[in-house]
């Protein structure tokens, strides 16, 4: 199942430097995309926010995953389950 999520930040405080919360981001990111959960991720310009193509077999699954990114305690998602349409250009010619 595809899911469309926005992930908004709020860095936080004194707690984590920030370089080192960006680099674990970054890998955890790396390990998701590699096993196909995180499919493509969109920065929105001027903000702390980004848009994520996700995938995962259910909703419990996506939580697991987001819950899973290191900035996810200072984070704030938005998701959007994703249906297939069947006037969807990149699945062919409709039946």
């Amino acid at each position: 199942m595809d899911f469309l999520v926005r992930m908004t930040v709020t860095w936080p405080a004194g707690d984590e430097p920030a370089a080192r919360l960006r680099v674990a981001e970054a890998d955890r990111a790396r390990e998701l995309a590699d096993a196909g959960v995180l499919v493509r991720l969109w920065r929105i310009p001027g903000t702390m926010a980004n848009w994520g193509l996700w995938r995962a077999p259910d909703a419990t699954e996506l939580h697991a995953a987001l819950m899973s990114l290191p900035l996810a305690p200072h984070a704030a998602f938005e998701v959007q389950a994703l249906a297939e349409h069947p006037n969807d250009p990149a699945a062919g010619p409709a039946a």
